[in-house]
């Protein structure tokens, strides 16, 4: 089911929101939005993958303008957001997270660069999270195997990281062409992507737009990252801090899917099996990881529940005089 309320104009640009068991990050994004509006019309668009938590309720009570999508199943990010973006009709279409916030005068900033700049395809912007700190991967160069194994093993970050290891984050730029930008906010033209073609489906959710953005480089379409454009970003806000085994798996099976993809032709097999066999390593890893996290998380929960009990049971009732 969906509902939208009919504006007096077209749409120059639709924003498309994927929703998945994250109502109040959903409705702080909406009210950004509301707050921050454009000089341009736009529809926004929220494709709720069967959350189950009030979404899609909230949506249709305090933001009854919003098209409310319901995709009937945990479908993924880029099946949910390519329902979105055959929905809409405006000539750009902005992939937007639930977990960021619109700042004052950053969509007027993007629309007006992609109106002038024909030759863009998709455009970024620098994001933060919510200590204001940069977060590397609003912008990033293809991958090497160096570059990635840099970037996984955190010394990307690092300030004095050797170019050769920091090479996914795009250190040289500062600002202009870049192979890739960041999904959680990616204004597409849409013209670019009627030719070049929606987020890869087969991606269920991670490195979706990495892959559009070699698609769109391939094609001849220029990818930019504009660095007087703010949006924050409460990383891992609507996937969370620590991820899940499905999340795990889904992040590096599209690590796996975009090398084999686009790389894995011009390398020789035994290359591909130690990247492969490195992918595999790195997922067990991850899991363990996260899996410790979680059994962390979960046993300072408890025993912050405990000692409360223990506080309670300890309260001397007093006395009632008769």
């Amino acid at each position: 089911m969906s509902r939208a309320v009919d504006s007096q104009s077209a749409p120059v640009a639709d924003i498309v929101i994927v929703s998945y068991r994250c109502r109040e990050l959903v409705r702080a994004a909406l009210e950004a939005l509301e707050e921050h509006k454009p000089y341009a019309p736009i529809q926004v668009c929220v494709v709720d993958n069967a959350s189950h938590d009030g979404t899609a309720e909230m949506i249709r009570s305090d933001f009854p303008h919003v098209l409310l999508i319901d995709s009937g199943a945990n479908v993924g990010f880029a099946v949910a957001c390519n329902i979105g973006i055959r929905r809409g009709s405006g000539r750009y279409v902005l992939a937007l997270n639930p977990d960021t916030r619109i700042t004052p005068g950053a969509l007027d900033k993007l629309l007006r660069f992609m109106d002038n700049h024909p030759e863009v395809g998709i455009c970024g912007c620098r994001l933060i999270n919510e200590k204001g700190v940069f977060e590397p991967a609003a912008k990033r160069a293809f991958p090497t195997v160096t570059g990635a194994l840099g970037y996984f093993l955190g010394i990307a970050r690092r300030k004095r990281a050797p170019k050769r290891l920091a090479q996914y984050t795009a250190p040289d730029v500062e600002g202009g062409p870049v192979d890739a930008v960041c999904g959680a906010c990616m204004l597409m033209r849409r013209s670019a992507l009627e030719e070049v073609g929606l987020f890869d489906e087969g991606y269920w959710m991670y490195q979706e737009d990495l892959d559009l953005c070699y698609r769109f480089h391939e094609a001849g379409w220029i990818t930019w990252y504009e660095p007087s454009v703010t949006v924050m970003h409460f990383w891992g806000g609507s996937s969370g801090r620590s991820r899940s085994p499905r999340l795990n798996y889904a992040f590096h099976y599209g690590m796996y899917r975009f090398y084999r993809k686009h790389y894995a032709r011009n390398r020789s097999p035994a290359v591909n099996l130690v990247v492969y066999l490195g992918i595999l390593a790195k997922l067990v890893l991850s899991i363990g990881r996260s899996s410790v996290r979680r059994a962390a998380v979960r046993l300072r929960r408890h025993a912050n529940h405990s000692s409360n009990v223990r506080a309670v049971a300890e309260l001397k009732v007093p006395k009632q005089r008769g």
